[in-house]
């Protein structure tokens, strides 16, 4: 009898646990939890100054960009992750090897040199001399000023908009500029910076990432003024454009950490929050883009840290060969195309060149902005420097792009940056010194939270968005003219 009762006893408890549902901590309890073990226990700041010092730069395809994706690899796993991979892709590695710019009037030997940086993708050889051709700042409308006497010469233009006749019109990137040299026919490309103080930027000149096929180089803001000065006083000057670099097929390597989802309802659905690891090579690119990328990987050490395990699938991903045309992030997306596994991505959260995180952009989706503001005030009453200002833009030329363009959601945090670290944009003068301990802790600790609220939450604000709805959406964030110079538009004109 006693056998018996204490039976039923055991039968009684194990039903009232099975009917029991384990309560889960508030949003605002995991907030707090995040923000103490940031606070107390974070490294970005730590790994990322020994990533610069110990590796150096971080680009695509060398010695240094392997050493780079072996270092996130072993961090992931010292976190604690079991599913750490590489997603290998093949490109087209390039680097620089030897430049120089000259400037002289037409039948003289009075050669000026000039200081300057190749962009990544010029041809493996080039001896250019030709004369100059002021474009302006780049874009079409200043091509299409002077497009009958541009056809066979040098283009120089600026990397922003610079004259008062552009003010207020859409800037382009470098590389979409350099494709409408090459529609206009010219023979070789000079950029002028933007940034004072004779700093020399670099950066792909190509929309593809294949080699162009004109010379591409880049010059201090106070050279492109003094040349432009000099083409008023010597109409007949000639530049000339002397460069070596070297290109060959290699394989880099995405490294993708995965935390599976808890529900079984959700845990099919996944948010992709990534940042690119590979930096150029004229710096340790600790700005660009290491603030962004290992924010990343101490967000991943934050969630296995305090043992989070929201209700989706979340994968941290250390993109690859973003700086020479955004293909580890495009050879992601194509592979989950292949698996048909696309519409499993619910949303895409990219870092990059994030300093200082105060809010989330939306980019071009006002319903996600609207979570971002309800969330944003939780965060808020956490920490009060919070200040959840939320954009809604949405723009190109990172990561969230290839995910964009197939429907994915796409957002970004938002903050800002010291002036003296934008002017290092590309520059040989993008070192750790211009990171900030607090600030990349910001990074960590805003948008850990925000990942878990939305990696938690019943229902997300947005949705992927089929063929046609992406067509329209893309169109009326005014993209469909860049993607279209930058090879990248995949409907009909």
């Amino acid at each position: 009898m006693k056998k018996q009762s204490f039976a039923i006893i055991v039968l009684v408890i194990i039903a009232a646990l099975s009917s029991f549902k384990i309560k889960r901590d508030s949003l605002e309890e995991i907030f707090i939890k995040i923000n103490q073990d940031v606070l107390y226990r974070g490294r970005s700041y730590e790994t990322l100054g020994d990533a610069t010092s110990t590796i150096g730069h971080r680009l695509t395809g060398s010695t240094n960009g392997k050493k780079a994706e072996e270092y996130a690899y072993k961090l992931f796993k010292e976190y604690g992750f079991v599913d750490v991979k590489y997603l290998p892709f093949e490109v087209e590695s390039w680097a620089r090897d030897t430049v120089s710019l000259a400037i002289v009037p037409k039948g003289s030997d009075n050669f000026r040199d000039v200081e300057v940086v190749a962009l990544a993708h010029s041809p493996v050889s080039s001896h250019l001399q030709g004369p100059i051709v002021d474009c302006g700042d780049g874009i079409e409308s200043d091509f299409e000023k002077v497009k009958a006497e541009v056809k066979g010469k040098i283009a120089l233009f600026n990397i922003n908009i610079q004259t008062p006749e552009n003010k207020g019109k859409k800037n382009l990137h470098r590389s979409e500029k350099t494709a409408l040299a090459i529609k206009y026919g010219a023979t070789g490309v000079i950029i002028a910076n933007a940034v004072d103080g004779g700093v020399l930027l670099t950066g792909t000149a190509s929309v593809t990432g294949e080699l162009i096929p004109i010379p591409a180089v880049c010059i201090s803001v106070e050279s492109g003024k003094a040349i432009r000065k000099w083409i008023k006083d010597e109409p007949n000057l000639l530049a000339v454009i002397d460069m070596r670099n070297f290109s060959r097929p290699i394989r880099a390597r995405n490294v993708i950490a995965t935390l599976p989802g808890s529900s079984k309802k959700y845990k099919k659905e996944k948010i992709v929050i990534g940042g690119h690891l590979d930096s150029w090579d004229l710096a340790t690119g600790a700005m660009d883009n290491g603030i962004g990328s290992f924010t990343v990987l101490d967000i991943a050490r934050v969630f296995q840290s305090l043992n989070l395990r929201p209700k989706r699938t979340i994968e941290f991903v250390m993109f690859m060969g973003e700086e020479q045309g955004l293909l580890g992030s495009k050879a992601m997306v194509k592979k989950y195309k292949e698996e048909g596994k696309i519409d499993q991505v619910q949303l895409m959260v990219n870092l990059d060149m994030v300093n200082n995180a105060k809010g989330f952009n939306a980019m071009g989706r006002p319903e996600l902005q609207k979570f971002f503001d309800e969330i944003g005030a939780k965060i808020k009453e956490i920490d009060s420097t919070y200040t959840n200002t939320n954009r809604n833009s949405a723009g190109l030329h990172s990561d969230h792009q290839p995910f964009m363009i197939e429907g994915v959601p796409v957002c970004s945090p938002s903050g800002n940056f010291p002036v003296k670290a934008y002017n290092c944009y590309h520059a040989n003068c993008d070192k750790f010194d211009l990171i900030d301990k607090k600030q990349i802790g910001n990074n960590v600790r805003f948008t850990a939270m925000m990942l878990y609220a939305l990696a938690e939450a019943e229902d997300l604000p947005v949705k992927k968005m089929n063929d046609q709805e992406t067509k329209e959406f893309l169109i009326k964030q005014n993209l469909k003219n860049e993607l279209i110079i930058g090879k990248d538009w995949r409907w009909e004109q």
